[in-house]
């Protein structure tokens, strides 16, 4: 999908790091909720409260999950971090990415 429609958007940005990451929240009449962010090249790490997928629309990113090995997304792909983990990713380039909260 590369467009949404139908949607609130919160005015206030979420900003980390610095500024080195940054993302407007995305608010469906259904309850859904999305962030659509931009990471500048780095190195971060991120804790989620709910299960998210992360999907990657351009740029080349390596993240790693709790006990698992690096891996890299280049161009776009997805991929989903549990609930109540940390995860740490590395922007190689620019990345261009949307946020999924999945509430189950």
């Amino acid at each position: 999908m590369s467009q949404f429609k139908n949607i609130t958007i919160e005015k206030e940005a979420n900003i980390y790091f610095e500024g080195k990451v940054s993302s407007r929240t995305l608010l469906f009449a259904d309850g859904t909720r999305k962030t659509l962010g931009i990471m500048q090249p780095g190195e971060y790490e991120f804790a989620t409260s709910v299960k998210e997928e992360m999907e990657i629309v351009s740029g080349k990113l390596e993240y790693k999950l709790q006990g698992e090995n690096w891996k890299t997304i280049e161009g776009s792909g997805v991929f989903y971090v549990p609930a109540n983990e940390t995860f740490q990713v590395k922007a190689n380039t620019v990345v261009d990415y949307c946020c999924s909260y999945i509430n189950e």
